[in-house]
């Protein structure tokens, strides 16, 4: 039993650090311009789908196909919230994004559906067969390489938000969008690249699915649920806050599902989602961490 916990605590740790970098473009969103990105898993599995191209045509590892996908899907961010979303009244924002975004999640379905068809597609590497031992604990390769990905991408990413000076000025679009064009930051050109950030971001998530797990057009759905109960336990706006709820949900979904059940593994963010908007409505990690991050 011992061991049987000690893989789940092992596996939670390394899925967590994976759903972490998945939701970080989601607290973005949020925290930059109120905006609910429910499109932001179609954008992922979008770039699963680009880094299946790139592997079948050129024989491209996912991990090397990032140079290519991360600059265009910030291209593609930027894009978007300048021809899509600044469009919409900032008095109805966070409302009207959600139908926007999820008219948007549909359109990427759809051509994804028409492009490739709807079965199943997967990238296969020598290596994600293998795994790592570590006493009486086994870590698959795949699931190893995800987390440290998810890693590097997020100390870049808190890197670029506490050092840069583009961090900064995105950090105080956050905190207050009105004294931040006061002090001369050009809010709606940080936003744009704040959208783009977050595009980043899933394009490296996608990449990373594409290695551990098949897919298909549709199984964007099946994310968003996730993603929002994580960014909502770690506190809406904080992308600090978003991967510690990460973590934290990961690791009770793996002991939940080694202990339990898979049913009641998936049912763990719904339940925690529940608890923190009877509980702690700003999130479990919300607060001054969130004013920060």
């Amino acid at each position: 039993m011992v061991t049987l916990l000690l893989q789940g605590l092992a596996l939670g740790v390394l899925t967590g650090g994976l759903y972490a970098l998945l939701a970080s473009g989601l607290s973005l969103y949020f925290g930059v311009m109120r905006v609910v990105m429910v499109a932001h898993p179609a954008f992922l599995f979008l770039a699963a789908y680009l880094t299946y191209t790139l592997h079948t045509a050129f024989g491209l590892d996912p991990l090397l196909a990032l140079p290519v996908t991360v600059p265009l899907f910030f291209a593609l961010g930027v894009a978007v919230q300048r021809l899509l979303v600044a469009r919409l009244a900032p008095e109805n924002l966070p409302m009207m994004s959600v139908l926007l975004t999820f008219g948007l999640a549909l359109v990427i379905e759809g051509l994804l559906g028409t492009v490739y068809t709807g079965s199943y597609k997967s990238v296969s590497m020598d290596y994600a067969t293998r795994s790592l031992t570590l006493g009486a604990v086994r870590l698959p390769y795949d699931r190893v390489v995800a987390f440290a990905v998810a890693a590097l991408t997020l100390a870049a990413l808190f890197a670029i938000l506490l050092k840069s000076r583009f961090g900064r000025a995105l950090r105080a679009t956050i905190q207050h969008r009105e004294a931040a064009r006061l002090v001369g930051i050009r809010t709606e050109r940080v936003t744009g690249y704040g959208f783009g950030v977050g595009l980043a971001t899933a394009a490296v998530g996608g990449s990373v699915l594409a290695l551990i797990t098949p897919f298909f057009p549709a199984a964007h759905w099946a994310w968003i649920g996730k993603l929002m109960a994580i960014i909502v336990v770690g506190g809406l706006g904080s992308v600090l806050g978003a991967a510690l709820a990460a973590v934290m949900l990961g690791v009770i979904e793996s002991l939940v599902l080694v202990t339990v059940d898979a049913t009641w593994a998936t049912m763990m963010f719904y339940v925690f989602l529940f608890l923190t908007l009877i509980a702690r409505p700003q999130g479990f990690f919300g607060g001054r961490l969130a004013q920060r991050f």
